[in-house]
């Protein structure tokens, strides 16, 4: 059990963790906590190591949070899953040991190149439903899929991380206020309406961001954390052909699968989604934009 830490809590760099980890850059810090990288000085591995902050700490939901987080992703050994190595505390702060995965997010990438092809896009969820299928297996639903917790190695491979809201399904629910957790952007309407997650909550997660990475764009946005909400709850997802003229239909369909508002009307399961997207992945040809005698011989663009 991770102890609350106190009101002081200095963490510098050059500092020995357990007496192993040498905290050697800072990475990034949220509101939630902040990763270092640090070098394993028994194995001369480089690692990842997130402390929560401690005002954040000194709250018993959010260090069961961290707990959580911590315990799920322990029990997830899997390429496509950043791996836990260690789990402990520093001067009363609670930290998690995780790889250190060299690449970006697919919140970066987005920044960067606006939106993956077609058969990027494919490949990239393709992997992240075998993460997903890997938690689902053990009884762990995410809960907080998005770009910002994707993860692009520099050898190609996908990683889902951040499981710090991740839930099982035989478990309290620790949001006994049924108060909406995640991105609001990423979320199953069921989750929006305060209800409890399952796994087609993840599949509709995995739906909104093969449509982002496809068009660029989240098909609901608004003012506020509640607007989106409201949309994911009541408003006809998009087609993506409102922002690609000629977009595929068969992955169009996939997409408009995998969001249906009402969870027994999606994929029953990862299997099924990552079927769907493996065929679209072996036949490339439909893919490609039905093209009219009109483009023949005018050369103009029409809508799929």
């Amino acid at each position: 059990m991770l102890l609350p830490c106190g009101n002081q809590v200095m963490i510098n760099i050059g500092d020995l963790i357990d007496d192993r980890y040498r905290l050697v850059a800072l990475l990034g810090e949220g509101g939630m906590g902040a990763v270092y990288e640090a070098l394993d000085i028994i194995t001369s591995r480089r690692v990842a190591i997130k402390f929560l902050k401690p005002e954040v700490a000194r709250d018993k939901e959010n260090l069961g949070r961290f707990e959580r987080e911590a315990r799920a992703m322990a029990t997830l050994s899997h390429q496509n899953i950043v791996s836990v190595l260690n789990i402990g505390s520093y001067q009363g702060l609670p930290y998690m040991i995780n790889e250190l995965v060299t690449g970006k997010t697919l919140d970066q990438e987005l920044d960067s190149r606006t939106k993956f092809t077609y058969l990027e896009a494919i490949d990239i969820l393709d992997q992240l439903c075998t993460a997903v299928k890997t938690a689902h297996s053990k009884n762990v639903i995410h809960r907080d899929v998005k770009p910002s917790n994707i993860y692009i190695s520099s050898d190609g491979i996908v990683k889902l991380g951040d499981f710090g809201i991740a839930e099982y399904i035989d478990a309290q629910q620790l949001n006994k206020d049924s108060s909406i957790l995640g991105s609001a952007h990423y979320l199953a309407p069921e989750i929006c309406q305060g209800k409890k997650a399952t796994f087609q909550s993840d599949i509709y997660a995995l739906g909104i961001t093969l449509f982002q990475l496809v068009t660029g764009r989240v098909p609901f946005d608004g003012a506020t954390i509640v607007d989106v909400a409201i949309k994911q709850i009541k408003e006809p997802l998009p087609s993506p052909k409102k922002y690609i003229h000629g977009f595929p239909k068969a992955l169009e369909n996939v997409i408009r699968k995998a969001t249906k508002k009402r969870p027994r009307d999606r994929y029953l399961n990862v299997d099924d989604l990552k079927r769907d997207l493996n065929h679209l992945k072996q036949n490339p040809k439909l893919l490609k934009p039905r093209v009219s005698i009109w483009v023949r011989w005018f050369g103009f663009a029409e809508e799929a």
